[in-house]
This record gives C-alpha cells, sequence and structure tokens, in this order.
C-alpha cells in the first residue's frame, strides 16, 4: 500500500452499525470500520474529519479502520475528537516502549495484560536490576464540556470498577500502581470529574487515589514526520483534578 499508516479523510455518511463511506484526499471512496465509542453521536455530522489506517487484520473485508475523529468548528478549530475505542492501549503502549514519558520512565521491561487478583490490568513495567514495578491501567476520557475541561467517563462498568479496586490494593501492599487517562479531544486544558459522574466511579476514583494510586492524563494528537502524519501519538501531559 502507498498509503501512510494514517491518512485523512471526509465522512460521506454513515450506515448500519459500525460502516461509514469516506472520502479520501485522493478522491476515492472507501468503507471503514468505525469505533464502538460513547462519542458516536458526534459522527452523524456529514464533512467531518476522520484519520484512518490500513486494517490490523488483512483478512478483513473492511480495508480501513477508523482511528480518529475531528469535527471542525465555525472558525476551522477541532471542537470534538475521538479515537478508536481499543487504540488507547496501543498508544500508550507505543510511549511506554519508547520511554517517552517522564512520570513512567527508568523501566527496562513492559509486559501486557498482568492477572492481579481477579483483574487483569494492562501494563507491567518493570526494572531487573532495581526490582522495581509499575502495574499500569490505561482508560479513555470520551467526553468534552462547553467549558472546555475534560470529565472522567459518566459510567463504568464493573470490570473498571475491580481494575480500581486492584489499582487500590497494589498500592496499599506498597507497589506502584499508576491509572493512565488517554484523552483525544483537542482544547482540554486539565481532566477531572463532573457532577454527571457514575458515583460508584467517583468513589472509587477519590479512594484509589488516597490509598496512594497515580493518575495521570495524558493528551493524543496526530504524529508527523516529513510532512505525513505517521501515527497517533501522545503528545503533552494534562492536569488531574480528583
Amino acid at each position: 500500500m502507498s498509503y501512510p499508516a494514517l491518512v485523512p479523510g471526509i465522512l460521506l455518511r454513515r450506515y448500519k452499525r459500525f460502516l461509514a463511506d469516506v472520502l479520501l484526499d485522493d478522491g476515492r471512496e472507501v468503507v471503514a470500520h468505525c469505533p464502538n465509542t460513547g462519542s458516536m453521536k458526534s459522527v452523524n455530522v456529514p464533512g467531518c474529519r476522520v484519520w484512518l489506517s490500513p486494517s490490523d487484520n488483512p483478512k478483513r473485508r473492511l480495508a480501513w479502520t477508523w482511528e480518529l475523529i475531528e469535527l471542525p468548528g465555525e472558525r476551522g478549530e477541532t471542537v470534538m475528537a475521538s479515537i478508536h475505542t481499543g487504540r488507547a492501549n496501543r498508544i500508550v503502549e507505543t510511549a511506554l516502549e519508547a520511554r517517552s514519558l517522564d512520570a513512567l520512565a527508568g523501566y527496562s521491561h513492559l509486559r501486557r495484560e498482568v492477572k492481579v487478583g481477579e483483574s487483569r490490568l494492562d501494563f507491567l513495567l518493570e526494572d531487573e536490576t532495581s526490582g522495581r514495578r509499575a502495574f499500569i491501567e490505561v482508560k479513555q476520557v470520551t467526553l468534552k464540556e462547553d467549558d472546555g475541561h475534560g470529565y472522567f467517563p459518566a459510567s463504568v462498568s464493573t470490570r473498571g470498577l475491580k481494575h480500581l479496586q486492584a489499582l487500590e490494593a497494589l498500592a496499599r501492599e506498597g507497589e506502584r500502581a499508576v491509572l493512565v487517562f488517554c484523552v483525544a479531544h483537542e482544547g482540554i486544558a486539565d481532566v477531572g470529574p463532573a457532577t454527571h459522574i457514575d458515583p460508584a466511579y467517583a468513589a472509587g476514583l477519590h479512594s484509589a487515589a488516597a490509598q496512594g494510586v497515580e493518575v495521570l492524563a495524558y493528551g493524543v494528537g496526530i504524529e508527523w514526520r516529513d510532512g505525513a502524519p505517521s501515527g497517533i501519538a501522545l503528545v503533552r501531559s494534562l492536569p488531574v483534578r480528583l
């Protein structure tokens, strides 16, 4: 394929449940697999900007996967964006492998999917020399409010609450436990809970933080190399308000 790993297009129409017609910059129309995310309602607006990549699975009938959604504002600014569900882990994993996150630097080995009690956390960082470890769980921030703040999810599954409890238990045992929020919205200055946050999740966040769980947030953006888009990466750290 002569295209870079990430290519832009314009949404023509969305149909069925997870399919959409997209017009690529070269004039071709392609069918794309849409992310199953809470902000999918935003992509019902024809003409929004989307970023696609070749499918991870060459056997898939659909040749493209929807990676990022951008809606232009009246003055050309981006007013909303959302990454593909499940892509947050890959983006964070790339940053961890590159050791580009100062807050999580100094580890020599990265493992995926580590079982802790009844939960499976996303990553484990280990340093063979010092014996230090860091258990990491990744979540997405999928809401942006009119005031420009990004908020934790309004509702969380039972599995998500168990992840918080697993991190809290690790922190009580003296382990380094880290919750990383991946934020794909432009213009967000900080990340924190809103009044509509799920009460159980809010209580879990406060409890986890009180027990020593670190809560980090990173903004996501398009990464460019030699004038061409090369992927989606963590581009900035965001303050967290608990």
